[in-house]
């Protein structure tokens, strides 16, 4: 591995490189030999920038979350009525911006993990109540939660559903749970 001198972005490619590693490989395969191969770091590095294992992944992963909190906010910059939100979140579940291979890789290697590491249930405590709060700008506290769990659950069901549901189908069940 090269040597760079003055090298700002090296913790960032680590972060990145984890997060291309956990998306390729699954968590398991994590290890820092393996990430510091990917960054093109020495593998010096990895005890440089972070403790342990356990929180160079809680730090990529709560960037991760970070990140898909600002697409997430992003369907909703333009919302000004419940209805419109409604129409937000339907768009957030049918398209393909936000449900890429690699980011519902991602989600679902935090999800599987968060039992036994439990940094990480915390960075997944946290992204739920970022995209709840976005919610409650339209809608209570019990109809924000039951419309993020829907969200998780339905873009699941739509990137590995064999015949997944229309945009109006989903619409009608975001109106269903919003009672509009």
């Amino acid at each position: 591995m090269a040597r760079r001198p003055n090298d700002p972005q090296r913790r960032e490619r680590i972060l990145q490189a984890t997060l291309d590693t956990i998306a390729q490989h699954g968590i398991q395969a994590v290890t820092h030999r393996k990430i510091a191969s990917c960054a093109d770091v020495p593998l010096g590095s990895m005890t440089y920038y972070f403790s342990g294992i356990d929180a160079l992944l809680e730090e990529a992963f709560s960037g991760f979350t970070d990140d898909m909190l600002v697409q997430y906010k992003a369907f909703f910059a333009e919302v000004n009525s419940p209805q419109q939100a409604c129409d937000a979140i339907t768009q957030l579940i049918f398209s393909a911006q936000v449900t890429t291979t690699r980011n519902m890789e991602l989600m679902y290697q935090l999800y599987a993990f968060i039992g036994c590491k439990p940094a990480l249930k915390n960075v997944m405590q946290n992204w739920m109540q970022g995209s709840q709060q976005v919610l409650e700008q339209w809608f209570d506290s019990a109809t924000a939660r039951a419309l993020d769990a829907f969200i998780e659950g339905m873009t699941l069901h739509f990137v590995t559903d064999r015949a997944p549901l229309g945009k109006e189908e989903i619409r009608e069940m975001v109106g269903r749970i919003a009672r509009l």
